[in-house]
């Protein structure tokens, strides 16, 4: 809620994405909007043998947290994106300087391109501009364009220019404070997001995963991929870590096909816990090879009416399907981890889709 621009639907329900990430030594802060759904999550977990936190704090403030002083910080992000006074930023600033200023500072895209360019990291054609007055040499952009504010989340802002008319036309969306760059409309096969970890043994990495993409909406993340770019954006991956990042970070990276072999663009960097984060924590605890996490619609809203018979993840057969964000339920979505080869992928994906639209009525089962 201190990241996500108030337009997403349903943000303060996220927070349950996470658990399944935990361990039961963990202490979890959940909103208690979706304590309605802590039995059946719970029960699920435990039928599929997935270790998680029990012990919560059903408030999610985070000042909360110095009532816990023996205890790690694991947050989302490690400042306040949205609220420029507030007392959430000036207590992560307070906790931990060189952790808040790292991420203020490469969450804003335009920072992003401009360390990029410094650490010879491969970009797209982007163009930096404190503020939309600055925008007046209409002929040097390349057309198509993406417009986008410095600092956004889940696409909130962006906007796709085919020529100049509709450039001027989403510029005047912008308040005429506000920091923003064009950049030029990467003609990319696939994009990747590659997720670090900063550990005790230090930076690691940690996935790196293929984006479902709906338009420039993150929807979701397949792993494995067989791309593997790291060399491209470790340079910066390192700077951020002698600046004192800590936690999980990722790059957005653009993936351009050729005849020879694919060339690869640093798009962006999310300094903070992504989407593909919660996946990936749940997969590397049952070490699943193969995995799809994707967003879905449900005519339900309380994970009790979903029927999971014969589809939820079985440990002896690596495949099945894992509930990862489930506190969205309450407005009929629902974020689930699937499990196995691409076909049995394709297979759950069908019986899901099917279960989570259809009410009382006969449902596909599981071929063995």
């Amino acid at each position: 809620m201190i990241c996500t621009h108030e337009s997403v639907t349903g943000n303060y329900l996220f927070s349950g994405r996470v658990l399944g990430s935990t361990e039961p030594e963990d202490l979890i802060q959940l909103h208690p909007a979706i304590k309605s759904q802590w039995e059946a999550i719970t029960a699920h977990y435990d039928r599929i043998g997935l270790s998680h936190s029990h012990t919560v704090i059903w408030d999610v403030s985070h000042t909360l947290m110095s009532d816990y002083p023996d205890y790690d910080t694991s947050v989302f992000i490690f400042g306040d994106v949205v609220h420029e006074r507030s007392t959430d930023k000036k207590w992560f600033h307070q906790i931990d300087r060189d952790w808040f200023e790292v991420v203020e500072y490469i969450n804003s895209k335009n920072n992003f391109i401009q360390l990029a360019q410094k650490l010879n990291v491969s970009v797209p054609q982007t163009w930096c501009f404190e503020n939309k007055l600055e925008v007046t040499n209409w002929d040097d952009f390349y057309y198509p364009c993406y417009l986008k504010p410095a600092v956004s989340v889940d696409g909130v802002g962006i906007y796709r220019c085919e020529d100049r008319q509709q450039l001027k036309a989403a510029l005047e969306e912008f308040d005429s404070e506000v920091p923003l760059q064009i950049q030029q409309e990467v003609k990319a096969s696939n994009f990747l997001n590659l997720q670090y970890k900063i550990t005790s043994q230090g930076l690691e990495h940690f996935a790196a995963t293929e984006q479902v993409l709906d338009g420039y909406a993150h929807m979701g993340n397949r792993y494995p991929t067989q791309h593997q770019p790291w060399e491209i954006v470790e340079p910066m991956a390192e700077w951020m870590y002698q600046q004192g990042m800590k936690e999980i970070f990722a790059f957005d990276v653009a993936v351009v096909e050729s005849d020879s072999s694919p060339s690869y663009l640093a798009i962006e960097c999310n300094p903070r816990f992504n989407g593909a984060s919660y996946p990936t924590g749940v997969a590397k605890k049952f070490k699943i090879p193969s995995w799809t996490c994707e967003n879905f619609e449900t005519k339900y809203h309380s994970l009790e009416e979903i029927d999971l018979k014969d589809i939820e993840f079985d440990i002896n057969k690596g495949t099945g399907i894992i509930i990862v964000n489930w506190g969205t339920v309450l407005i009929g979505k629902i974020g689930i981890l699937l499990a196995g080869t691409v076909e049995q992928q394709d297979q759950l994906r069908a019986i899901l889709k099917q279960r989570l639209t259809t009410i009382n009525n006969e449902q596909l089962t599981v071929i063995n």
